[in-house]
């Protein structure tokens, strides 16, 4: 590392993820689908006041400080099968219980919920890296993670 960087009174923390999908994507049954997914695998919840037909959706997970801001785009993005944005949970239960939902809408409409099972990565003994992926409507996949440390 070359600079130490600014100084915090608390470290910054990721707060949102925006993406652009096609307008036919945000009208009323395409916002309804994608809230009740998101909302029944990870427990995103959508903020009504914000939300404008064909052109906007924020959902928010958990607290004001964390959401998904999707909005149309002449424009929208495409990306690679890996790209994707990251989730955490605390507890390998809670990491057995997401990835439970996610492959159940896989199980109920494979053609439109593409899932990568679960595995992990063991790191010298230490730490056992959890992880999944999921996308379903939107051009990135959402990587499910727990981190459980074996020491």
């Amino acid at each position: 590392m070359t600079s130490p960087g600014p100084t915090f009174a608390q470290p910054p923390r990721f707060n949102h993820v925006a993406v652009s999908l096609p307008a036919d994507a945000l009208d009323g049954d395409g916002r309804a689908a994608i809230a009740e997914f998101y909302g029944d695998v990870f427990g995103f919840a959508e903020y009504p006041q914000l939300t404008e037909d064909r052109r906007r959706l924020v959902l928010g997970l958990h607290t004001h400080e964390q959401f998904l801001f999707l909005v149309a785009d002449d424009r929208p993005l495409t990306a690679p099968k890996g790209d994707h944005f990251g989730l955490s949970v605390s507890t390998l239960d809670e990491f057995r219980e997401v990835a439970r939902r996610a492959e159940a809408w896989h199980t109920r409409a494979p053609d439109e919920v593409e899932l990568i099972a679960p595995t992990f990565e063991d790191h010298a003994g230490v730490l056992r890296l959890h992880s999944f992926y999921v996308r379903y409507r939107l051009p990135l996949m959402v990587e499910t993670q727990h981190f459980e440390f074996l020491t």
